[in-house]
């Protein structure tokens, strides 16, 4: 009889990932993520997510976070 758990985990991976992707936009031919669909992957309000960032500097790479303006 097969593992029919590996299989499910296997499953829920790629629904992970697919949702992961479908959140990556092209913006000025940089890939990048929205502080909102970001702070819904890990299950926190955009403000917190936003001032762990800001707390943390140091942890991320210079081009990690940037806002767009009407330029």
């Amino acid at each position: 009889m097969a593992n029919q758990t590996g299989n499910s985990a296997g499953k829920r991976a790629e629904i992970f990932v697919s949702r992961i992707e479908q959140k990556i936009y092209l913006i000025r031919g940089q890939k990048v993520m929205l502080d909102a669909d970001l702070a819904e992957l890990y299950g926190v309000k955009t403000k917190i997510l936003n001032k762990a960032v800001k707390r943390n500097l140091d942890r991320f790479p210079e081009d990690f976070m940037f806002q767009l303006n009407n330029q």
